[in-house]
C-alpha cells in the first residue's frame, strides 16, 4: 500500500497577484486535495515575505477548514517563539473546538524570519532556547485541567491537538523521539541531515500517550506534468524562488523560463540546487519512480508534497497527477 500523500504550503503570491489570490487558490487546492485523497494540508508561518500568504496561520488554517469537511488541516508550521504557548493553545484549541479530528499543530523552532522582524515580534531572539519547555507547556495546556490549575486555555484546554515537531536537525528529533511525538523533516529546503535526523528519531523514540510508535513525516518538492520537458520548464519557477533567497530584497513568485542556466550565477546555481535536492519533477512515471526512491531514502512513514508553480492550474494539475499514479501506477 503506498504511503500517504500530505500537502504543504506557503500560501505563495506571485509576480502581479494579491495575498488574496493566493489564499484563495489555497483553498481551491486543499479542496481538489481532499477529493484526490491528500491526508492532510499544512501551511507554514513566515513573516515579512513578500511571496508569502500565510503569515496568520492560524487564520489561514480555519479559513481553509471551512471550506472542506474531511482533510486534516494544520501548520507546518507554528514558529512556536514567536508566540506564547497559551495563545497557540487558544488558537488551535478554537480549531480544534469548530473542526473536531481535523487539525493538526506542527511546531517549529525557527521564528520563519529575519532578526529584525523577530525584533518587530516582540520576541526575544534567544526565546528559541526555550522550545522544548514552551512545547511541553503546550501539551499541558491542551491536555486535561489538573487539580489546582489556575492558567488555563479556553477553548484548549482537553482538546489534545496532535503536536508534530518539525525541524531539519538532529535537535528537533531528538525532542520530537523524547517527548513520543511524529517528527517532520523539512528536506524540501533542509536536505543535510535527514537521513541521520530520521535514524536519532526512530533509535531514540519512547511512546507517550499521543504516540506508541516512531512516525516520520519528510518534505519533498515534486512539479508533475505531461512530459518530463514540460514538467522541468515548470520547476524553474522553484528554481527562481531558491535563487532569489541569496539577493538583496524579497520577491514573488515569477514565470517559468526555457533556460535557467541563463538567469542565474553559478553560486546561486549551486546553493539552489543543493536546498532542492529533494525534488521529484517529471512526467507521472518519471515522478512515480522518484518519489518512491525518495520515500524508501528517507524511510518515511508519509510524505508532504510541496509544488509551487506559477500558473494556479499547472500546480492543481501537478498534484492531480501525482495523486493518481502514487495510488495508482
Amino acid at each position: 500500500m503506498p504511503l500517504p500523500l500530505s500537502v504543504l504550503d506557503l500560501a505563495p503570491i506571485n509576480e502581479g497577484g494579491t495575498a488574496r489570490e493566493a489564499l484563495l487558490q489555497s483553498l481551491d487546492l486543499i479542496q481538489h486535495a481532499e477529493k484526490w485523497g491528500y491526508r492532510r494540508y499544512w501551511v507554514a508561518e513566515h513573516h515579512n515575505m513578500m511571496g508569502v500568504a500565510s503569515a496568520a496561520t492560524p487564520v489561514t488554517i480555519g479559513f481553509l477548514a471551512a471550506g472542506t469537511s474531511t482533510i486534516r488541516v494544520g501548520s507546518g508550521g507554528v514558529m512556536l517563539p514567536n508566540h506564547a504557548p497559551l495563545v497557540v493553545a487558544e488558537q488551535f484549541g478554537t480549531l480544534a473546538s469548530l473542526y473536531p479530528d481535523r487539525i493538526d499543530l506542527g511546531l517549529g523552532r525557527a521564528p520563519g524570519t529575519d532578526q529584525l522582524t523577530v525584533l518587530a515580534l516582540r520576541r526575544d531572539p534567544a526565546s528559541s532556547d526555550q522550545f522544548p519547555s514552551d512545547v511541553q507547556e503546550l501539551q499541558h495546556l491542551l491536555g486535561p485541567l489538573q487539580p489546582g490549575q489556575r492558567v488555563r486555555a479556553v477553548p484548549g484546554y482537553g482538546t489534545r491537538v496532535p503536536i508534530y515537531i518539525l525541524g531539519s536537525s538532529l535537535f528537533g528529533a531528538r525532542l520530537a523521539a523524547a517527548l513520543g511525538l511524529p517528527y517532520a523533516f523539512a528536506s524540501h529546503f533542509a536536505p543535510d541531515a535527514l537521513q541521520a535526523a530520521v535514524q536519532a528519531y526512530r533509535e531514540n523514540f519512547r511512546a507517550s500517550e499521543q504516540l506508541d510508535a516512531p512516525y516520520v513525516l519528510a518534505a519533498l518538492n515534486v512539479v508533475a506534468a505531461e512530459t518530463d520537458a514540460e514538467a522541468t520548464r515548470l520547476f524553474t519557477t522553484m528554481q527562481q524562488r531558491f535563487r532569489d533567497l541569496g539577493r538583496p530584497g524579497d520577491s514573488q513568485g515569477r514565470p517559468p523560463v526555457e533556460d535557467i542556466e541563463a538567469v542565474w550565477t553559478p553560486a546561486e546555481k549551486a546553493r539552489a540546487s543543493h536546498m532542492l535536492r529533494y525534488a521529484a519533477v517529471g512526467s507521472p512515471q518519471t515522478v512515480k519512480e522518484s518519489v518512491a526512491d525518495f520515500a524508501a531514502h528517507a524511510d518515511a512513514d508519509e510524505l508532504i508534497v510541496v509544488t509551487n508553480t506559477f500558473d494556479h492550474a499547472d500546480r492543481l494539475r501537478s498534484y492531480e497527477l501525482l495523486a493518481d499514479v502514487h495510488a495508482h501506477g
